[in-house]
């Protein structure tokens, strides 16, 4: 019930205001949509980021619908492509699934990636332990535990890597994105609901430290 909330989220936008201060240590940040969301559900943020004085890019392949051979392809070339467009490692933020891309692209490309912050993903643990894995399946077409690609979620990827959770996740298991020690090399708890991670004032202020901290 809590996860609700997010119909309400438009509205409360309109009387609050996010403290952000300007950045001494600008990064450019990818944002990584959670299962079945388009970048859009991330702009709120992206907006408070950029107002830290952050370059933040999407994607760049819209909706996520899973992961595909062709999809981390894809990415993994964006990712290389930011790396020597802007001169500086990108920093990798995914939200739920988004953040189980972001890791694996790390793994990949480790050159190219600053830093992994994952929100509500779930890495660790029992790939069911959520309640969208019947979801996952039917638009994917594949079992949570049997992905089209070659991965192992719970290891680390060879970069900084920060997972927020929160035990208010109404979607996935905090343990699961919480990880174990070895699968991430810090954890933080946020008092958010699983949608929350993408425009709560919590979320993004810890974003914005964790950007900082780069």
């Amino acid at each position: 019930m809590g996860e609700l909330a997010v119909f309400a989220e438009p509205f409360r936008r309109v009387q609050r205001e996010i403290p952000v201060a300007h950045s001494e240590n600008p990064q450019v940040v990818m944002l990584l949509p959670g299962f079945a969301t388009h970048p859009v559900r991330m702009r709120y943020m992206a907006r408070q980021l950029e107002k830290a004085g952050h370059t933040v890019k999407r994607w760049g392949l819209g909706f996520n619908f899973g992961p595909t051979d062709e999809n981390f392809e894809l990415l993994s070339e964006r990712v290389q492509q930011l790396r020597a467009r802007y001169g500086q490692e990108v920093v990798l933020i995914g939200w739920s699934l988004g953040g189980i891309f972001a890791r694996e692209i790390a793994k990949r490309h480790p050159e190219a990636v600053r830093k992994v912050v994952t929100m509500g993903s779930p890495f660790s643990g029992d790939p069911h332990a959520n309640n969208a894995w019947r979801l996952y399946h039917l638009v994917t077409g594949h079992s949570v535990d049997a992905p089209p690609v070659e991965a192992y979620l719970p290891e680390k990827p060879p970069v900084e890597t920060v997972a927020l959770w929160s035990p208010r996740d109404g979607i996935v298991s905090p343990r699961s994105s919480c990880g174990r020690r070895g699968e991430r090399d810090r954890s933080i708890s946020l008092r958010c609901t699983h949608l929350g991670f993408a425009y709560s004032e919590e979320s993004i202020l810890m974003i914005l430290r964790e950007l900082d901290a780069c």
